[in-house]
């Protein structure tokens, strides 16, 4: 089966085409040092939940929105294989600067994923 990285963070909505180019370069990263798939989604159909909900997992504010996104792997040895040629990659130092990222990688979260249905 499969395995997946996912990750969910906010993004000032006035820097969501600044986070688009970043995660298309990342995208192309990915899929260069062997990811299946690479997808990142904007919110749009989110709302505060009574306990728990995307707004909440991330603190997020007003001019804010939520980004939910995974990247596909043929299995959890391919997936660390792919991320350890990934951030090696010279074009990833930039992006993963906190002073060059469009959002508040703080309140971001992520981790690994077997999967459990496929269907």
């Amino acid at each position: 089966m499969p395995y997946v990285d996912g990750f969910v963070l906010p993004v000032p909505k006035k820097k969501v085409e600044d986070y688009r180019k970043i995660a298309r370069k990342a995208g192309k990263i990915w899929r260069e040092h062997g990811a299946l798939d690479y997808v990142e989604c904007v919110a749009d159909d989110v709302k505060p939940g009574k306990l728990t909900s995307f707004p909440q997992s991330v603190k997020l504010k007003k001019d804010e929105t939520v980004v939910f996104a995974y990247i596909v792997y043929k299995s959890r040895a391919h997936r660390d294989r792919v991320n350890a040629r990934v951030f090696k990659d010279p074009r990833m130092a930039a992006m993963c600067d906190p002073g060059n990222m469009p959002f508040d990688a703080k309140r971001m979260f992520w981790g690994g994923f077997k999967v459990l249905v496929q269907a």
